[in-house]
């Protein structure tokens, strides 16, 4: 195992840098990201730490990183965009099957190269199974539907769309271990828990019954307006009102949610004579959808406080 670099960290306050403290690599990285993270050390040490150029090597390594914690999404996306585009029309394989398939033997690869940790794999098998649940019963209520056939399906669902959850589950698990996630004022987990469940259930009850939505938007608010998130980039810790990230991850996924419809992933109603953006209110929903996600991840990550981080 390589040496892990001291790194600063800046205290709860930010009035500047705390001592600084030995990482375990083996605490937030695969052997694989052990191996990158000791190569990148030995380019990126040799440059200036503060002014412009250090805030430049900040910037990139946050980049390259949030594009390794995306791995898997970003396959995915990927392989959506190109099926679309050169599918043969008469193929014997059908592309939703195929998406499946593909995807399915990205995970195993992910495994087996020691790219994803076996905990990040149960995360993404609980999305894949929570996401189909909720599209099996969303299609049939006429909320999108899926307009290519496949075998690999239940009722009108290719089982392709359980890993367009299990991407954001994958996304969110491995950025809280990359980034060493740590949080201040964390709200109690229980707490989050049934807010969660709230979210969820207003999924399929939003049908039937009244739109609880903006009370479990107020409902979010409360629990997490206190929470601050500390990340470490590269040479330093950095911080965020957790419901800022919240809604960027949210806005992230909307992005991708408007190249996934044109490549008819799926498509709305509102999609089925013509492709246009999708609706600016879905952002909503993603971000309701994406606090259920952090909270299954945080049920195998369990989140840390800031002065537990390196117990």
């Amino acid at each position: 195992m390589t040496d892990q670099p001291k790194f600063e960290r800046f205290d709860d306050l930010g009035h500047g840098p705390a001592p600084s403290i030995d990482v375990p690599p083996a605490r937030r990285f695969t052997s694989v990201e052990a191996r990158i993270d000791a190569a990148a050390h030995r380019v990126l040490d040799a440059l200036p730490a503060h002014g412009f150029a250090g805030a430049l090597v900040e910037f990139t390594v946050f980049g390259l990183k949030q594009a390794w914690a995306c791995l898997f999404g970003g396959l995915l996306l990927a392989l959506i965009i190109a099926s679309h585009q050169f599918w043969p029309e008469n193929a014997l394989l059908a592309r939703y099957d195929f998406l499946f398939l593909t995807a399915l033997g990205i995970q195993i690869a992910m495994l087996a190269a020691r790219l994803e940790t076996l905990s990040e794999a149960k995360v993404i098998l609980i999305f894949h199974v929570v996401g189909t649940i909720m599209e099996v019963f969303k299609t049939a209520a006429g909320s999108w539907i899926y307009p290519e056939e496949s075998i690999f399906r239940i009722g009108a669902v290719p089982l392709f769309s359980g890993f367009m959850y299990a991407a954001v589950g994958s996304y969110l698990a491995r950025i809280s271990r990359i980034f060493d996630m740590t949080y201040t004022r964390y709200p109690p987990v229980w707490s989050t828990a049934l807010l969660a469940v709230a979210i969820y259930v207003n999924f399929f009850s939003h049908h039937f019954t009244i739109d609880v939505r903006y009370g479990l938007f107020a409902a979010t608010a409360m629990i997490y307006l206190r929470t601050v998130v500390h990340y470490r980039v590269f040479r330093f810790r950095h911080r965020m009102p957790l419901m800022l990230g919240f809604l960027l991850v949210a806005l992230f996924i909307w992005f991708a949610e408007n190249v996934a419809t044109w490549s008819r992933a799926w498509i709305y109603p509102s999609q089925s004579h013509g492709w246009a953006p999708v609706s600016i209110n879905k952002l909503g929903a993603w971000y309701l959808l994406m606090i259920i996600s952090f909270v299954l991840v945080t049920l195998v990550h369990r989140p840390r406080q800031l002065d537990e981080t390196h117990r």
